[in-house]
């Protein structure tokens, strides 16, 4: 490289101008105003891509390829360093610019113009730089007092706007502040409504709690007094239980005594009673008596015998009944298990019925047959006992008549024995010459 090429521009000596004359020297291109410098660099990459290979500085070849604005943007500062630094490059831009760029030293461009001025080291570069200046100032400061004014219309602008929205606001404040007096009046209106029924149910409430004080003291003292007399009828009712305790004990220890005596009364009246009977087959064999025949009271004409059997009304009777021999006891069951323990389901009813009356034949050997309502059965029925019958009436069958049926078909002349407490049943037995017992009756005899 040659001296020429490494003297910066704006300081080196001036190039000889085309007639042989010395110019001025350069302006420093640091102290160019911002405007002349992108001018600058403006036209020198416009002549970039234009020039020969030859007069581009090798450092500046790459930008050529680019857009005139890219080189402007990307290469400025590297093109303009080489404009400082290399005369032959500014002379060959400055011929570029006049070649093909003469509307750059216009004096309506007077930015083009200083340009020009400081690539060709002009002896007026100063000046055309100083009036591109102010002229980049006046623009400037007319730029900035279009904007100030164009701001100023807009604060305007925005100003009126504010004030009908003031004005506005004003208004509805206004129409807000009645609304809100008016809501404020309504409000203070309902509070006085709302007090008035406070105090009258606050009134009532009191009045409630002294009705609900003087109904509890009511209630207490009531409470007090039915205490009071829930504790004597409890001892009362102790001292009566003691009572019937020791009644029962009382009653228990008679009937064990009872039932002893009865018990040695019947084992005599036994053996009282097989004497007779020796004594009498004895002499019915000795003096050959009981030939048959009727009696001559049953060869009476103009009259005919009723049968009827007679009612057995306490144990004693009862218990003569049941040592005959060959006795039938036929059982209306539900009528005597409902007599004596109405408590109890119906199953369980027969089978205490049953099994009390098992003992029974056991003790004395009779017969006995029992008759439940079939139609009442709805579990399984009851089985009989050793020595006891029982029997279900069919559906649409009684009882009752089952009961009659049983007494019908004995042989004449057999003791049959119909325990129950239904009249109906008792005339129509009693018609057949069969006794009739209470269920009452016969109940006494089963607990005894």
């Amino acid at each position: 490289m040659s001296a020429e090429e490494k003297e910066p521009a704006g300081r080196g000596p001036a190039p000889a101008s085309p007639d042989g004359a010395a110019t001025a020297a350069p302006l420093d291109g640091d102290r160019l105003p911002e405007p002349v410098r992108s001018r600058l660099a403006e036209l020198a990459a416009a002549a970039v891509a234009g020039l020969p290979d030859a007069d581009v500085p090798h450092r500046l070849r790459r930008f050529a390829r680019f857009t005139p604005a890219k080189r402007a943007r990307l290469g400025g500062q590297a093109i303009l360093q080489e404009l400082r630094r290399s005369a032959a490059f500014r002379a060959a831009v400055l011929a570029w610019c006049h070649e093909h760029h003469p509307a750059a030293a216009d004096v309506d461009d007077p930015l083009g113009a200083a340009a020009l001025a400081v690539l060709g080291n002009a002896p007026d570069a100063a000046t055309l730089v100083a009036d591109a200046a102010r002229r980049g100032e006046a623009g400037g400061l007319r730029a900035e007092l279009d904007a100030a004014l164009s701001r100023a219309d807009k604060l305007s602008l925005e100003l009126e706007r504010m004030r009908a929205e003031l004005a506005e606001a004003r208004e509805e404040a206004r129409t807000a502040g009645h609304a809100r007096d008016a809501e404020f009046a309504q409000l203070r209106r309902r509070v006085g409504e709302q007090g008035a029924r406070l105090r009258s149910a606050t009134d009532a409430l009191d009045a409630a709690a002294a009705d609900v004080e003087a109904v509890r003291e009511q209630a207490r003292q009531e409470l007090a007094a039915a205490v009071a007399e829930r504790d004597l009828e409890r001892a009362r009712a102790d001292r009566e239980r003691a009572r019937a305790e020791q009644a029962a004990a009382q009653v228990a220890a008679a009937r064990q005594s009872a039932r002893e005596a009865r018990q040695a009364d019947e084992v005599r009246l036994e053996l009282l009673v097989e004497t007779l009977g020796g004594a009498v087959a004895g002499l019915r064999r000795e003096l050959a008596l009981g030939g048959g025949g009727p009696r001559p009271a049953d060869l009476v004409a103009g009259a005919r015998a009723v049968r009827a059997g007679a009612p057995v009304d306490d144990l004693a009777a009862l218990d003569a009944l049941l040592a005959v021999p060959s006795v039938h006891l036929v059982v209306d069951g539900y009528n005597v298990s409902k007599t004596g323990y109405p408590d109890l389901p119906l199953a369980d009813q027969r089978t205490r019925l049953v099994r009390q009356l098992a003992t029974l034949a056991a003790r004395t050997g009779v017969e006995v047959t029992v008759v439940f309502d079939g139609a009442g059965v709805v579990a399984a029925p009851t089985r009989g006992s050793r020595g006891v019958r029982v029997l279900f009436s069919d559906a649409g069958v009684l009882a009752d008549d089952v009961i009659r049926s049983l007494v019908a078909a004995e042989p004449e002349g057999r003791p049959v024995l119909v325990a129950t407490s239904d009249r109906a049943v008792v005339a129509s037995v009693r018609q057949r010459g069969a006794h009739a017992l209470p269920s009452a009756v016969l109940l006494a005899r089963l607990r005894g």
